[in-house]
């Protein structure tokens, strides 16, 4: 295995020897190719496959699987984070509990946005809301096609702004940051689950599930020229991370993102779980939240669709 291929990843801590060189795969010679926007890449890999590896989105990967698109994921989460929180209201709204979003408007970047997917499941599994009776607002075309399209998915109209629509009152709560209204209403809006960690916390210990966002997707051409690429990126990005957790364990890492992480390692043992045992009870309940939310037409078993490097199939 010679050559380089092409790939685009986030800035995150647990790749930065990857981008920096300091950890290499074996065979091949990464190219980095950065992007404005990483949701920019997702819907990119998911249409055209413009990449030979790629960071994508988990949910949008599944519905560019459940198209055809050839592509195949390995087990190596880029990102974790638990997902009871994200929906903010306004201060003075009257809406105070996932139950209250029934019969109301719920703003999100897309219906498919892997961080909505999470929210919705966890609100209709654990706080019995029925995600029929919300209406979802978007702004921003799917990353795949949603045909049909659930009824009560609609987009806001060209050159409308989920924040805007908050404000003027046509919207009563928003998924905050990149997943809906972006930073224009920082400091205006406030959690809908005001006490989201101490649930979060409770929710891992009872299902083992622990949230992912953004998987390392590979095109299958490449795949198939080089059948020991997928166990060479494992290697590779396994020891990036180790790397990266003794830094973190030792002091030398020690931004808000290293230190959540260090926190999370106090609930979850390793913060950065690769490989398909690890994340079963994590990828079997997306899988699981995105066919029940109209994104896929099947529940496809994860070993179908997440290939394992160290599996007998790799």
């Amino acid at each position: 295995m010679t050559g380089k291929l092409s790939i685009v990843l986030g800035r995150h801590g647990q790749v930065q020897d990857l981008r920096d060189g300091a950890v290499a795969v074996e065979g091949c010679d990464l190219e980095f190719v950065d992007v404005q926007r990483m949701p920019d890449a997702y819907r990119a890999m998911a249409r055209t496959q413009p990449y030979d590896i790629c960071e994508m989105a988990p949910t949008s990967y599944l519905m560019a699987a459940a198209a055809g698109a050839p592509i195949t994921a390995l087990p190596i989460p880029m990102t974790r984070r638990f997902r009871h929180s994200g929906v903010q209201r306004l201060r003075d709204s009257g809406v105070r509990h996932p139950k209250d979003l029934e019969g109301r408007r719920v703003g999100v970047r897309a219906y498919g946005v892997t961080a909505s997917v999470w929210t919705r499941g966890i609100y209709a599994e654990e706080f019995g809301v029925d995600l029929d009776k919300v209406t979802w607002l978007t702004q921003e075309d799917e990353n795949v096609p949603i045909d049909p399209a659930p009824p009560n998915v609609h987009r806001i109209e060209d050159g409308a702004t989920l924040a805007g629509k908050v404000t003027s009152g046509e919207i009563d709560a928003v998924f905050g940051g990149l997943a809906g209204a972006g930073p224009d209403l920082d400091g205006q809006l406030v959690d809908l689950v005001e006490d989201a960690e101490k649930l979060e916390h409770e929710w891992f210990r009872k299902t083992g599930v622990y949230p992912l966002h953004g998987v390392i997707v590979v095109r299958d051409d490449v795949l198939d020229r080089h059948p020991a690429l997928a166990m060479a990126l494992f290697e590779a990005f396994t020891q990036a991370k180790r790397n990266y957790l003794a830094r973190i364990e030792s002091g030398a890492a020690s931004g808000p993102e290293d230190r959540r992480y260090a926190r999370l390692a106090e609930l979850v043992g390793d913060p950065l779980p690769y490989g398909l045992e690890e994340n079963a009870a994590s990828l079997e309940a997306l899988v699981r939240y995105a066919h029940r939310q109209g994104l896929i037409p099947e529940r496809p078993p994860i070993e179908r669709v997440f290939r394992d490097p160290r599996g007998a199939s790799a």
